[in-house]
C-alpha cells in the first residue's frame, strides 16, 4: 500500500504534464492564426521534434506572445539540448523585457553549448551596449567578425557603439559596411540616413527614401526626412514631410509633436492648439500633451484651463519640472 502512496505523486505528475502538452497544443490561438496552425498541426504529427517547438516559439515570440513562447523555447531544449540558438533566442526576449540578469544567464549557457555561437555573442553585445560597456561589446562583436567577416549584424551594432562614443567618422563607416554585405539591411540605412541628416547632408533623404521603400507600415522614414528640413530651418517643407507622416499613420505622434512646434515658432496658437488637443485624444496618459497644451492655453490667456492641463501633465508624471514651472507662472498651486 505504501508503494502505491509513492508512485501515486508520480503518476500525477506525468498526467499533469502530459495534460498541460495537451493544453498547449489545443489552444484556440494556434488554430487562429495559420502561422502557427501549420506549425502545430505538424508538432501533432511529430511530438519529439525539438525544431518544431523552437519554430513556434519563434512566432509566438514575434506575436509577443511571451508565455507560450517560453514553454516552447524550453520544450525544444529538453528535447534537443546540443542546439545553442534555443537557449540564445530566450536570452533574446528576455533582453527585450529588460530583464538583463536573465538574459545573461541563458546568452551564458548558450556559449556553454557553443562558443563560437554568433546569436549569443551579438546578443551579449546588444546588452553591453544598453548599459554602455562599449569595449565589452565591442569585444563580442569583433569575436563575431573573426568567424564571419560578412556578418552585417556586427558591423551595424560596431556602429550603434561609435555613435553612442559621438564617433560620426567611425559610425557612418560601420553603417555603410553593413550595408555593403547586406544591400537591404533597413536598420543601418535609417542610422545613416540620422548620422549624415545631423550633418545636413541631403544624403540623409536617399537613405530615408530607401527605408521606407523597404516597409511601408513604418512612417519613420518619411517623419525623419520633416526632422531634416526642420533642423535646417525650412518649416514649411518640414510641415509638409511630417503632415504625410500623420496621412500614412494618424496615430505617428512625432510628427504632431514636430507640427505643434513649428507652429509655435509661426506663432500659429490655434494651429498648435490642434496638434497638442489631438495627442490627448490619441494618448490619454501623455504628460507631454497636456502640458504643450496648456502652454498654448496659457500663450492665449486661457489661464483656468492651462492650469487644469498643467496639473494632469503632473498627475501622469509628477516630477515632471515644465508643468511645475507653468503653474508657478500662473501662481496656481
Amino acid at each position: 500500500m505504501r508503494l502505491l502512496w509513492l508512485l501515486l505523486p508520480a503518476l500525477l505528475l506525468v498526467v499533469a504534464c502530459g495534460n498541460e502538452a495537451v493544453q498547449q497544443e489545443e489552444n484556440p490561438l494556434f488554430r487562429q492564426e495559420p502561422a502557427l496552425n501549420k506549425v502545430t498541426e505538424e508538432i501533432k504529427k511529430n511530438p519529439k521534434n525539438a525544431q518544431l517547438y523552437f519554430e513556434r516559439a519563434v512566432l509566438l515570440d514575434r506575436l509577443e506572445i511571451d508565455s507560450l513562447a517560453l514553454k516552447d523555447y524550453k520544450k525544444a531544449i529538453s528535447l534537443d539540448s546540443t542546439r545553442a540558438e534555443y537557449y540564445s533566442a530566450i536570452g533574446d526576449m528576455l533582453f527585450e523585457h529588460k530583464d538583463l540578469d536573465g538574459s545573461v544567464q541563458w546568452l551564458e549557457k548558450a556559449l556553454r553549448v557553443n562558443p563560437d555561437d554568433k546569436t549569443a555573442h551579438l546578443k551579449l553585445a546588444k546588452m553591453f551596449l544598453y548599459i554602455e560597456e562599449y569595449n565589452k561589446a565591442l569585444s563580442e562583436i569583433n569575436t563575431v567578425l573573426r568567424q564571419d567577416v560578412y556578418n552585417p549584424e556586427g558591423y551595424f551594432l560596431k556602429g550603434m557603439v561609435y555613435k553612442s562614443l559621438s564617433d560620426t567618422t567611425k559610425a557612418i563607416s560601420s553603417f555603410m559596411t553593413a550595408l555593403q554585405v547586406q544591400p537591404d539591411y533597413r536598420d543601418a540605412m535609417i542610422q545613416l540616413g540620422i548620422m549624415n541628416g545631423m550633418k545636413g547632408d541631403p544624403i540623409a533623404l536617399k537613405y530615408y527614401d530607401n527605408a521606407y521603400a523597404l516597409d511601408t507600415l513604418d512612417v519613420f522614414p518619411l517623419y525623419a526626412r520633416g526632422v531634416y528640413y526642420q533642423d535646417k530651418g525650412d518649416f514649411e517643407t518640414a510641415k509638409k514631410e511630417y503632415i504625410n507622416a500623420i496621412l500614412k499613420d494618424r496615430n505617428y505622434l512625432n510628427s504632431y509633436y514636430n507640427l505643434g512646434y513649428i507652429y509655435l515658432q509661426q506663432d500659429s496658437l490655434d494651429k498648435a492648439f490642434r496638434q497638442y488637443d489631438i495627442l490627448t485624444k490619441l494618448d490619454p496618459t501623455d504628460p507631454e500633451a497636456y502640458y504643450n497644451r496648456g502652454l498654448c492655453y496659457e500663450l492665449m490667456g486661457k489661464k483656468d484651463e492651462a492650469v487644469i492641463d498643467y496639473k494632469q501633465a503632473l498627475v501622469f508624471d509628477e516630477k515632471y519640472k515644465e508643468p511645475k514651472d507653468g503653474l508657478a507662472r500662473l501662481n496656481a498651486k
